[in-house]
């Protein structure tokens, strides 16, 4: 999605067990929406009307078709140019470009250039190394481009013309829109990304953040750095960034997909890895959970009343653990009787993802945090 903390449309994967098993209503990615706009626009430079509704072909084969919501035509430096504009329905998916107007402006390029693509107000510029667009180019992701280059190639040879274009994408108020996104720490600036890969937003899906914990990563290691921190949110990032310094491209966004980071890890190796959450979180992680979403499995209190236990706990403390309301209520027992129930955490998280690691060459610290931001617990890694 390019939502809230992900950086791309939420496309793939199925709604997990134990969730509301109404059916949800999927979307159109950014990379949909471009092409749908694309595709219109070039027909009305060649000559023609502006199709309304206007139909894309998928990836897959499906070809949905979009109503227009904007159209101009004018004279440029280049000549002539056409553009439109289509509102993307992100289905309900929690997306923060649902509803936003993406637009394409198309003029024709020389001769034998084929199709060449530029950012437009709101699509942001790729200006660090380890995504998969080089340096200095707009933000709009190869499939995307390969579905806009096969949409407008189809309309200029239908036409009779050579596919000679120039394609201009941008996304009403995409700067703005960019800020609750990760592209900034991704090093993509002025804008959104214009993303997809089956053209389909799949609402509440996973896929998304993973893929931007996975371009944290490679933007990363693409930038040399040695030493990255994957967080579970605000709190515990502002944590380990007190703690170690880290500039915003060593801090990845993991959210409740621990399995997914150090999954990619695994294959994409750093030397050190700082792993930063909250206590109940990473008491999930210290019992061999990878997805530490609510929904996955909540706080095992008895769990924790035997780590108590195990640190010399009697059984009037561990008998009251195991009533505990949460388990930040068990911590704040643990830690009135001196017990460092946080640094047991640490310890066995710790171990939980080297285990995942599976002995990639990636020394790991854990840091627990509680509510406050504050570092209850460590278990330290070199």
């Amino acid at each position: 999605m390019d939502g809230t903390r992900g950086s791309g449309d939420g496309e793939g994967g199925e709604k997990g067990a134990g969730e509301d098993p109404t059916p949800l209503r999927r979307g159109w990615t950014t990379g949909t929406c471009a092409t749908a706009a694309a595709t219109a626009a070039t027909a009305a430079l060649f000559g023609g009307e502006f199709p309304d509704p206007v139909t894309v072909m998928l990836p897959g084969g499906q070809t949905p078709a979009f109503a227009l919501a904007w159209t101009a035509r004018g004279e440029g430096g280049d000549g002539p140019w056409a553009a439109a504009g289509v509102v993307k329905d992100a289905g309900d998916d929690p997306d923060v470009t649902h509803g936003a107007l993406v637009r394409a402006r198309v003029w024709r390029g020389p001769a034998g250039s084929g199709v060449a693509f530029r950012a437009g107000p709101g699509v942001g510029t790729v200006t660090l190394p380890g995504l998969p667009l080089p340096v200095g180019e707009p933000a709009i992701n190869p499939v995307p481009r390969a579905m806009i280059r096969a949409a407008v190639t189809a309309v200029a040879e239908a036409a009779g013309r050579p596919a000679d274009l120039v394609v201009e994408i941008g996304v009403e108020n995409g700067e703005i829109l960019a800020r609750r996104t990760m592209n900034g720490r991704l090093g993509i600036l002025g804008g959104l990304s214009i993303l997809g890969t089956t053209g389909i937003v799949v609402p509440y899906s996973c896929a998304a953040w993973i893929a931007s914990i996975q371009r944290g990563i490679d933007v990363a290691r693409a930038a040399g750095l040695t030493h990255v921190a994957a967080c579970t949110g605000d709190v515990s990032e502002k944590a380990a960034t007190a703690r170690h310094g880290f500039s915003e491209q060593a801090l990845i966004d993991m959210g409740d997909f621990a399995g997914g980071t150090l999954k990619y890890l695994r294959r994409h190796p750093v030397a050190r890895l700082t792993l930063c959450g909250g206590f109940a979180k990473f008491g999930k992680l210290a019992r061999g959970l990878m997805d530490l979403h609510s929904k996955r499995g909540g706080v095992d209190l008895d769990w924790l009343a035997e780590r108590l236990a195990e640190l010399g706990a009697g059984p009037e403390l561990v008998a009251r653990a195991r009533g505990a309301n949460t388990a930040a209520h068990a911590l704040g027992m643990a830690q009135a009787a001196g017990l460092p129930l946080g640094d047991r955490v640490a310890e066995l998280a710790r171990k939980a993802a080297l285990d995942t690691l599976e002995g990639a060459p990636v020394a790991v610290e854990v840091l627990v945090t509680d509510r406050q931001g504050h570092i209850v617990g460590e278990a330290k890694g070199w």
